[in-house]
């Protein structure tokens, strides 16, 4: 089967979708399908990019086509992008289409169409209530003279998971959706790095537990609540330490001040992005992982720190309850007094701590590996007339 992955970005930084993109893409080559990814060329040198992506097992066996950006009226209106993009997609067996706001996606979806290509639209969670509460009219006006389209085209609706299925019906989309979860490589995180080495690298932290956020510093990622919840663990536990790792989504500089006025600053570490072995390397050597996210699709990062054996505290709003149900963790109402208590609970509690890492890790093996991902997705394409 040759089946070609549109998104915009591949950049890191942008987010889970270009993880999600590349790892299934590469899945899906590795169970011998020719897999294409057609994105935009990111700025300036290649040299990360091409590191980032060399550690993804079988991705040799993915052809990355991208696209030099065109102007303003390229992004917003697609102008000229039927002509830079149909020669990228002829010939394709089935389209997978990552997103949902941007022009190049609206037309790769015309141009499926028009050549008679079964295509599907994985929305990444962007058709939540609460993304969809974001620039609200200018997303409804765009959906109604655009994209509504693209989404009732498609031949059904890659959804991360049952509460994606809701709030996609609310719009009054009537296109069948298939729910399948985001996975991990198991190879890119085993045989895992030696306990110790993130501390190694982040002297400060001595011996002391720390809990751990691993993502992008937006306002979705809730690092308000975050920075109240350890607020109050600090004021408890006297020697517990938070490590935020991530790049700057526009909250970095709100949340330091929050961390300064609550007289804590020496007790949270701000170490940046951070990527391949050095992020399992943060992962393992942590106490918990804590995300208290107002919205996700279906989080990478967490699903790597329950591979890693690391306990998680998150919210409900990131859909995995799973986690709850396999006892690995705590998924919690978004209340700062909530997440301070079960972190102060696994703090204090090692014993617990054990019983969730292992059953983190039996969770993960089970349920949420690349190549039962791809499996499920190239079971659904096929199904599609």
């Amino acid at each position: 089967m040759r089946i070609s992955h549109v998104i915009p970005s591949l950049d890191p930084a942008a987010g889970g979708p270009p993880m999600v993109a590349l790892r299934l893409a590469a899945a899906q080559a590795h169970l011998g399908h020719e897999v294409s990814i057609v994105s935009y060329e990111l700025p300036g040198d290649q040299t990360a990019f091409k590191k980032s992506i060399s550690s993804i097992p079988h991705m040799g066996r993915v052809t990355i086509q991208q696209m030099k950006p065109g102007g303003r009226l390229e992004a917003i209106l697609g102008h000229g992008l039927l002509r830079k993009m149909t020669p990228l997609l002829e010939r394709q067996d089935f389209i997978q289409i990552h997103g949902v706001w941007e022009a190049m996606l609206r037309i790769a979806a015309g141009i499926a169409y028009s050549q008679g290509t079964p295509y599907v639209v994985m929305p990444h969670g962007m058709l939540d209530r609460w993304s969809m509460s974001q620039k609200r009219i200018k997303k409804r006006i765009a959906m109604t003279l655009a994209y509504r389209k693209m989404l009732d085209r498609a031949a059904y609706l890659h959804a991360l998971n049952e509460d994606e299925v809701g709030p996609i019906k609310e719009l009054g989309i009537t296109t069948p959706s298939q729910i399948i979860p985001n996975g991990v490589f198991m190879e890119e995180i085993e045989p895992m790095p030696a306990p110790g080495a993130f501390r190694a690298k982040c002297p400060q932290l001595g011996d002391a537990p720390y809990i751990l956020f691993l993502s992008r510093l937006h306002y979705k990622k809730g690092l308000d609540y975050l920075a109240e919840a350890f607020t109050a663990v600090a004021a408890t536990h006297p020697h517990a330490q938070l490590v935020v790792a991530g790049p700057d989504g526009g909250v970095r500089q709100e949340f330091e001040q929050s961390i300064c006025n609550a007289g804590i600053s020496g007790r949270v570490h701000m170490v940046g992005p951070i990527y391949g072995s050095a992020k399992y390397e943060a992962i393992i050597d942590a106490t918990c992982f804590c995300l208290p996210s107002r919205q996700e699709g279906f989080s990478i990062a967490i699903t790597e720190s329950l591979a890693c054996g690391t306990p998680v505290v998150i919210s409900e709003a990131c859909h995995f309850p799973e986690v709850a149900q396999a006892q690995a963790g705590f998924v919690l109402p978004l209340e700062s007094k909530r997440f301070a208590q079960s972190l102060l609970t696994l703090l204090d509690d090692s014993d617990l701590r054990d019983t969730l890492s292992g059953n983190a890790r039996s969770l993960v093996r089970q349920r949420y590996t690349w190549p039962k991902i791809a499996e499920q997705t190239l079971a659904c394409y096929q199904q599609v007339d």
